[in-house]
């Protein structure tokens, strides 16, 4: 297995630059999950890394190859796709050992392989129907199995559970993490699902217009984001954030009620702000009168109450128990874990430390 090297790498379509620069150290062995909003450029890296596309610019090296303008075979790489491909006609073991066949792989060779991908995966008992007689997650098994008969030094995986139920998501997810801690390999892995990401990765890498805004562990970038943007991205339901100021050492947020809290030493002047706060640290204040309830929304273990304030109409969402300690159209207060509370410059939407 081997790490993968992005450097300055840029891609460009005729004069649109989509991909700026990009600089990436991913370890051997390791997750990593590109996380950003559609069209922020994630499966066009990911396409490049696997030489699907070309680069305009920079390098990547896969170990101590520079990979940049090999084809895609020759790259030792295999991508996994959000559309599973599998060849109808034929069995599960031949569509998992037929790139192997096409290169002319002893037959015993083919078998021994295919025989050790339908154990990794659980597949032995499926070894010779055809696609039609699979459920949706065996088939995108059948998927991966297909990669990891041609071991390859890094995986990329495109968005691969996007076609699946919610309730195939969570077993493939968990079948993807066992995968990843019994092969130990390299993979590079595209998503839009957050919990996907937050549960799945190593190093997250959160891109935005073809740049990348952080990288980090899950739990340093949901804890310590660099800006409102990776604030904002990371974490289900989104951090609130409503306008603040800094004023005399202090900062003023009238969506968050009445208190003023400690404004940073880094913070020496008066200035415009946002002020950050999740919605598991907020809680609902049933003596207070700050806010109204506008929807409560009880998802079994969890409620998500959105509240609004009643002089500045700011929005905010609050993560409470099972039960909902208010009604709709009640007024309500907040309690804030205001050390959980961060800020961004207004301007910039940089964090402010």
């Amino acid at each position: 297995m081997s790490g993968l090297n992005i450097s300055n790498v840029i891609k460009r379509y005729g004069a649109t630059q989509v991909i700026h620069g990009v600089d990436l150290e991913i370890e051997d062995g390791e997750f990593c999950v590109f996380v950003g909003p559609s069209g922020c450029g994630k499966s066009t890296l990911l396409r490049m890394i696997a030489g699907l596309e070309e680069t305009t610019g920079g390098t990547i090296r896969i170990g101590a190859r520079d990979v940049t303008k090999l084809d895609p075979a020759e790259r030792g790489v295999a991508m996994v796709f959000q559309t599973y491909a599998l060849y109808p006609h034929m069995t599960v073991a031949e569509n998992m050992g037929f790139g192997l066949k096409m290169n002319r792989h002893p037959k015993a060779e083919i078998e021994e392989k295919v025989a050790e991908a339908a154990r990794i995966l659980r597949l032995e008992d499926y070894l010779a129907r055809k696609p039609k007689a699979l459920s949706g997650g065996q088939r995108q098994r059948v998927a991966i199995g297909r990669a990891i008969v041609r071991g390859p030094e890094v995986f990329l995986f495109d968005e691969p559970l996007s076609n699946l139920d919610a309730e195939l998501r969570v077993e493939m997810r968990v079948e993807i993490a066992r995968l990843h801690k019994e092969i130990g390999a390299t993979m590079v892995y595209v998503t839009h699902d957050q919990v996907e990401a937050m549960t799945l990765a190593d190093k997250i890498v959160v891109l935005r217009a073809g740049k990348i805004e952080q990288v980090g562990a899950p739990m340093d970038l949901f804890r310590d984001p660099d800006n409102k943007f990776v604030a904002g991205f990371i974490g289900s339901p989104s951090m609130n954030f409503l306008d603040g100021e800094a004023r005399g050492g202090a900062i003023l947020c009238p969506g968050l009620g009445d208190d003023q809290f400690a404004a940073p030493a880094s913070l020496t002047g008066d200035q415009a702000v946002t002020v950050g706060v999740r919605p598991s640290h907020i809680a609902i204040d049933p003596a207070g009168q700050s806010h109204s309830v506008d929807l409560t929304e009880s998802l079994g273990g969890t409620s998500y109450i959105y509240l609004r304030h009643k002089e500045t109409g700011e929005r905010i969402i609050v993560e409470a128990g099972e039960m909902a300690p208010a009604p709709e159209g009640a007024s309500v207060g907040l309690k804030i874990e205001m050390d959980r509370i961060m800020l961004f410059d207004r301007e910039t939407e940089q964090r402010i430390r």
